[in-house]
């Protein structure tokens, strides 16, 4: 099977800008487009509408400034209306060459909005391209509501490019406006327009109103479709355009074309656009989403261990991302030794298993363990390994008010007996060792003084991230550290202070 060579026009700064609360200055715009022709390669941009507005006039001089020093002028569009030379004129002076005519693509919206007939309709074009023409500008027209043309007025859409093939419009675009179409619909509108028409180019700009927009610009191309339109992350109205990383990755690995991008540029162009837009992008997008090379089942990493069982085609390095191994309550042997081999440490077996008794547990009180949680989750339990749990907390409960002393209830067990008190304190931690120290006064247990607190955090900035609390303890001579970890700090520096009593209590046991 012949090799399919396909454009992309990505017209994020375009299309995608028309995103709630989306607005780029001329600035970002620079930078986008940079990154969009230089480093990924897309082979067009679309990177405003004419008329919008002074900056919009500004950013676009920009960018053509740019496009002209580094001969990349013709790669960069800029939608025009039929408004006799209103917009020919503000393109010629934003410094643009190549205009992207919105027309009529169905009855329904050439009657009901522009309230003409076809002839006159078709009458306005002509004067525009012949206009554009003389000034030296290339013109490509959208068919808009083109996906209802075909469905309702089809002898309308024929009618309309019949009347324009002898004209040097360069590409004929065609939206599905409203996103309505499925891809059957999409493979056999477009098969029918490309066989009828073999020697014109056409695109394809899908939206993706049913989740569809992926899935249809491949009908497009598999129909004959030449270019198919993006935008970054999906950005546009409504549910948004076709996310071109979907796109390439699909087109890529699901059909027989040949495409200009850069794959690895992909992921970093998807995070200054999330930047510029203030658009998070969801943790699960595909490509480019923050989890989808992530595997947290243990099962799947002990797949991927012993034969890559769990590997497809969408292998994280293409996109310039690295596999990973989650960490939480779905974690196995296999997910920690992954993350090990990454930091460079060795566990036994049963140490193996503490860890990761520890992470599981761990992970059902947060929806995460990270990497960097790791070493101290190993910290915590090889010390705690070598303690004697003679003395358990086995409830305990903390109460904070503004205007008032915190309130702290303990129940310990020391040597199977239980014993409860309650006392109040300067914060939690302080109503917990008041409470403490009524329990351990009648017992003559004489608690060690405390000499340091320190409470670390490991990157990440999240505010489930883990605490890691080490409390230093002076007994006369003898002085020690112990650790706790929890995401709450106040529980980490209680499970320091727990490990201190066991070893305390059986050194002054022995």
């Amino acid at each position: 099977m012949m090799t399919q060579r396909i454009e992309l026009m990505d017209t994020t700064l375009r299309d995608g800008e028309q995103t709630s609360g989306v607005s780029y200055t001329a600035t970002e715009k620079l930078h986008i487009s940079r990154l969009l022709l230089e480093d990924v390669k897309v082979n067009r941009i679309e990177i405003a509408s004419a008329r919008v507005s002074v900056g919009e006039l500004e950013a676009v001089r920009k960018i053509t400034e740019w496009g002209r020093k580094n001969n990349r002028i013709e790669q960069i569009e800029v939608l025009a209306f039929i408004d006799g030379k209103l917009s020919i004129d503000w393109i010629k002076d934003a410094g643009a060459t190549v205009v992207n005519l919105l027309s009529k693509g169905s009855m329904k919206h050439l009657e009901g909005q522009l309230r003409k007939t076809p002839e006159a309709h078709v009458g306005d074009i002509r004067k525009f391209i012949d206009t554009a023409d003389r000034l030296g500008m290339s013109v490509n027209i959208y068919l808009e509501d083109w996906s209802n043309g075909m469905r309702n007025s089809k002898d309308y859409v024929y009618y309309l490019i019949d009347s324009l093939t002898d004209t040097p419009v360069r590409r004929f675009m065609l939206p599905d406006t409203l996103g309505i179409l499925s891809p059957d619909e999409v493979f056999r509108f477009c098969n029918e327009i490309c066989s009828r028409y073999p020697d014109i180019h056409f695109d394809f700009h899908a939206h993706n109103d049913y989740d569809f927009a992926v899935a249809n610009s491949l009908a497009a191309v598999k129909a004959g479709i030449k270019g198919i339109h993006t935008t970054v992350n999906g950005l546009g109205e409504r549910a948004g355009n076709a996310p071109l990383a979907s796109v390439v990755a699909a087109l890529k690995d699901h059909t027989e074309t040949d495409l200009s991008v850069n794959e690895e540029k992909l992921t970093i162009l998807s995070k200054m656009v999330e930047t510029f837009s203030g658009v998070r992008i969801p943790a699960n997008k595909p490509v480019v989403g923050e989890n989808v090379f992530t595997q947290a089942c243990g099962v799947h990493a002990d797949g991927d261990s012993k034969d890559k069982l769990y590997y497809n085609d969408l292998l994280p390095k293409r996109f310039g991302r690295v596999r990973k191994y989650a960490l939480g309550k779905t974690s196995g042997k296999s997910n920690i030794l992954k993350n090990l081999e990454e930091l460079g440490i060795s566990l036994d077996p049963e140490d193996l298993q503490r860890v990761t008794n520890r992470v599981i547990e761990l992970g059902d009180r947060k929806e995460s363990v990270t990497v960097e949680d790791l070493p101290y989750i190993i910290s915590d339990v090889l010390q705690s390994k070598n303690i004697k749990q003679k003395i358990q907390v086995r409830n305990y409960s903390l109460n904070v008010a503004k205007g008032l002393k915190s309130v702290a209830t303990l129940c310990l067990e020391i040597d199977g007996q239980r014993y409860e008190e309650t006392s109040s304190g300067d914060g939690q931690y302080d109503a917990f060792m008041n409470a403490l120290r009524k329990i351990c006064k009648p017992l003559k247990i004489e608690l060690p003084k405390l000499t340091d607190y320190i409470v670390t955090i490991p990157p990440g900035g999240l505010t489930d991230a883990l605490v890691e609390t080490v409390i230093s303890w002076q007994a006369g001579e003898k002085e020690l550290k112990t650790r706790g970890l929890d995401p709450d700090q106040t529980v980490s520096a209680i499970r320091a202070t727990v490990k201190m009593l066991n070893i305390f209590y059986d050194y002054t046991s022995n």
